[in-house]
This record gives structure tokens, sequence and C-alpha cells, in this order.
């Protein structure tokens, strides 16, 4: 649809009826020649035309990359590691915004443990700027948490989701975040903490880039720690009580890996608990290595692929090796990823049509997380569609922000399928996604909002009921639209009017 009719459908303000922002001017439809195609990182399934890529490394930069759009009436999209499946980070005919050279350690608090940073820096950058740093330090500090899954997630867009890790006791990463300094539509440079603007703090985390360019944020760290890794196979009925118990033992960080396999009578009921146990500081902690090897990682991503029960005897078998290791905190969030992984998986496996991994999380209160896990792998397994890696955490409640996906102390119940790259297999996946937000929704849970566009209005609205309400303050802080996506574009036709 056109401009226009984008507007109209989403249930536009009147009063922006008469802005020049409105008009069709600078939002033709250029042809491809003169557009440049972006993807997601991850799965590759949001090819998406945008105007041009505009790559500031500057403040200044920056502020004139937005002032050039408005200029020309053209939205703007942000983007850093492109690893959100969403489309969140693109929206069609804009210009994108690339942060990743906003990647500089600005300064570190070393009084209170914050440091400021560029928001396009992402975790391995940050964690060298802090050695870098702290070199004669022996007491240094590090990163609390990071989200799961890729380090090449920038720190800004781990803001804008909201993300969090493998963290106990922790809610997502608005726990962490001290302040952050925003660039609006008219280019001025806001800054927001828990008291200085503080709306526009709880809308911008977890707003999804929507509210303006995540220039710098100020990150809350702790004192690195030495732990031992602690692995135990257990049934998922014990796993909530005793990683709830890890945490009060003093904890930080734990999670659950579930059977993959459909075919076994254990598929997402038995598996992996793995925590990690403080240890004394005199204990001393044997060299830095690589955990798990890119050809180990992807040899294991194989055998997921084609034969799950093997996979899950060898990653079991894997994770109990490491039982008792020695690591630090920070570097053992780290996680091994190879961006290659579908060039991979689709030249030396002989699929029906290329492949992807869409991820996707679902949220159940931690008493009825057995019954979910049961009802899940029965959507799983009449789908059809493998399940090639799960995982549970457990999540804190987020009270801060303005959407929250942590309404409760939530389980997170983590899956990643394996879908066909063509309409019928992303038909049947959308069709298994909106299965097991059902699902969640029955146990009075939730699921995250930006994996996928598939979820309905109403399982919108039942988990996020004031997603009406969030795109009025859209509309109060960008009343002329500057900052777009098409995730944006979709759920706000789709839900900015109840009824």
């Amino acid at each position: 649809m056109d401009r226009r009719e984008f507007l109209k459908s989403a249930g536009a303000c009147t009063m922006m009826a008469n802005l020049p922002w409105l008009t069709l001017q600078g939002f033709g439809n250029p042809q491809p020649s003169e557009r440049v195609l972006v993807n997601d990182a991850h799965a590759g399934m949001n090819a998406t035309w945008v105007r041009e890529v505009k790559k500031p490394n500057s403040l200044v930069q920056l502020q004139q990359c937005i002032a050039d759009a408005v200029a020309k009436n053209i939205p703007v999209s942000i983007s850093g590691g492109r690893h959100a499946l969403g489309t969140q980070q693109f929206a069609t005919d804009s210009i994108l915004i690339d942060t990743t050279s906003l990647n500089k350690v600005i300064g570190l608090d070393p009084n209170n443990g914050i440091v400021k940073v560029e928001a396009g820096i992402r975790w391995p950058e940050l964690m060298e700027g802090l050695r870098a740093l702290q070199q004669d330090e022996p007491n240094p500090w590090v990163i609390r948490q990071k989200q799961g899954g890729s380090d090449g997630i920038c720190i800004g867009g781990t803001l804008s989701a909201n993300a969090h890790g493998r963290g106990l006791g922790m809610k997502p990463i608005v726990g962490d975040i001290e302040f952050f300094e925003l660039v609006n539509a008219s280019g001025d440079l806001v800054f927001c903490s828990r008291t200085q603007n503080p709306e526009l703090f709880k809308l911008a985390i977890g707003g999804y880039g929507l509210f303006g360019v995540i220039f710098s944020v100020g990150l809350r760290l702790m004192l690195r720690e030495k732990l031992k890794r602690v692995v135990q196979v257990v049934d998922v009925s014990d796993v909530v009580e005793i990683l709830e118990h890890a945490q009060a033992n003093g904890c930080k960080y734990g999670d659950f890996q579930y059977d993959i396999d459909e075919k076994s009578p254990t598929f997402m009921k038995r598996g992996i608990c793995t925590y990690y146990e403080p240890i004394e500081d005199s204990v001393e902690i044997p060299l830095a290595k690589k955990q798990l090897s890119e050809e180990k990682w992807l040899n294991f991503l194989h055998l997921a692929c084609t034969n799950r029960r093997k996979g899950f005897d060898a990653y079991t078998d894997y994770f109990q090796s490491i039982n008792g290791e020695l690591v630090w905190s920070d570097t053992s969030q780290m996680s091994t990823y190879d961006q290659g992984y579908r060039a991979f998986i689709n030249t030396n496996i002989d699929f029906d049509a290329p492949v992807s991994l869409m991820l996707s999380e679902l949220y159940t209160p931690r008493d009825k997380l057995p019954e979910f896990m049961a009802r899940s792998a029965a959507v799983l397994r009449e789908s059809g569609i493998p399940n090639i890696y799960g995982t549970i955490r457990l999540i804190e409640q987020d009270d801060e922000t303005f959407l929250p996906w942590a309404k409760q102390k939530y389980a997170c119940v983590i899956v990643n399928l394996l879908v066909e790259n063509s309409e019928a297999g992303k038909a049947n996946a959308a069709e298994t996604f909106r299965g097991l937000i059902d699902v969640a929704i029955e146990f009075v849970g939730s699921y995250y909002l930006t994996y996928h566009k598939w979820a309905r209005k109403d399982q919108v609205l039942a988990c996020y009921p004031q997603m009406p309400a969030f795109f009025e303050k859209k509309a109060k802080y960008d009343p002329n639209l500057v900052f777009q996506s098409d995730w944006y574009r979709h759920l706000h036709k789709q839900c900015a009017s109840v009824g």
C-alpha cells in the first residue's frame, strides 16, 4: 500500500492530517536499482528495500543523517547487528541508519561501576574496551548480563529490545541501564534516566527504535567473579526449583536446555540444567579458552537437523564433560555462533527448499512450566517442524518499561525452528507459532513481540493490552512518524485502534 493508505489504515491522528510529512512527497516507488536490499543476519527471511544506508561515526553525523531524512520527507529505520527477526530494524523505502561505527567506549566511572558507551558498540568490543581501561586492576568492573545467542548484537539494539540473558534474579536489560542519550526527530540529543525524562526512558527501553536513535548508553557493571560450572541432567519438573535454589545460594547465572528429539518420550521433558556457583577469589582460573569451537558448534547443528536423538545426546555428553569447569562471570556469558550457518546447512544437507532458523520466546508462570512444555510439545509434533535447539531461562518481572514482556516472574521457553524459506514453509511456521502463543495465553503467559509478525490481533492484545496506548505515546514523541519499521507499520495497522 502507499503512504497515505498506510496512515489511514493505521488510524493516524486527525491532527496530523495537514502536516507536510504526511504528503506523498518523497514517498514514491523508486526502482530497485535506486535502492539497497538489506536482510536480517540470522534467518535471512526479511529482505527489505531501503532508499539508502547511512553509517555515521559521530554524533554530528548522526544528527545530520536524521536532518537529511526529515528534509526529504523520508522515514528513518535503525539497525546495528541486524539479528532481529521481525523487521523492527528495517522499513521499506526508508533511510537506514547503521549504528555500528558508533562503537566507542566513552568513559568508565570506577567509583560507581558505570560505563558510558556509544550505542553501536557490540558486546565483544565493549568487553575489550573495559579490559583496556582496567589493565592493571586486579578486581575489574565487567558486564552483569548480555543477551543470549550471538555476541554481535549492539548495546543500543539490546536496549531497544529490552533483551535478557541467563541471569538469575535479574530483570531484562532495563535493570542494567543507568541512562541513555537519544537523538530525536528534531535532531536534539535528549538525556533519559529514571529521574530525567522518565517517560521517554520507559518508552525507549523496549521501544524497538521507534522514539529515536540511541546514541549512548550508561550501563551498570559488576565486579568480576570467579565461578564453577555445575551441570546436571534433570526433568523439566525440577528445573525451576533447582535454579531458584541456586539463585538463593548466590548463583547469578543458569539455564536449562531441553531434549529436542520429537520422537522421544523425553522430548521437552528432560535436559541439561547448568548453573554457576561462586568460588573463593583465591582459586586460580585456568587461562581462558574457547568453550566450544565453531567447527564443533556446526557439527552439533548438523546433527540437530539430521538426527536429533544423536545430536542432543552428543550435546549432553559435551556439557557433562565441562561440569566443574572454572570460569569468569563475564566471559562465560559469551556464545559460539557462526553467522554462516545457513550456507553450511543448506550446502551440506539435502533439503527440499532452502531453510532458516526461526526463533520465538514463550512465557509461562513458573509453576505451570511442566504443563506448558507438554502442551507445546504436542503443538510442535503436530506441525512437523523440527525444533533444533531449545532453552529455558528464569526471568524476573520488569516493572519499569511501558511495554514490558516480562510482566511477572516467568519461565522463558525459547524454541528455534527449522523453517523452509518458502511460502508454504512460512505459512506452516506462522500457524505453529500462533499455536504456541495460544498455549502461552491459556496459561496466563505471553510471548516476545518481535521475532515475527505472525501473531493474530487478539493474541497481541491479550498479551500486550497497552499496545494502542504505546502507539499514542509514539505519536506524542514522534508526531511526524520519522522513526519507523515494517514491524511497526504492521502492528500499528493491526492494533492501533481496538475494536
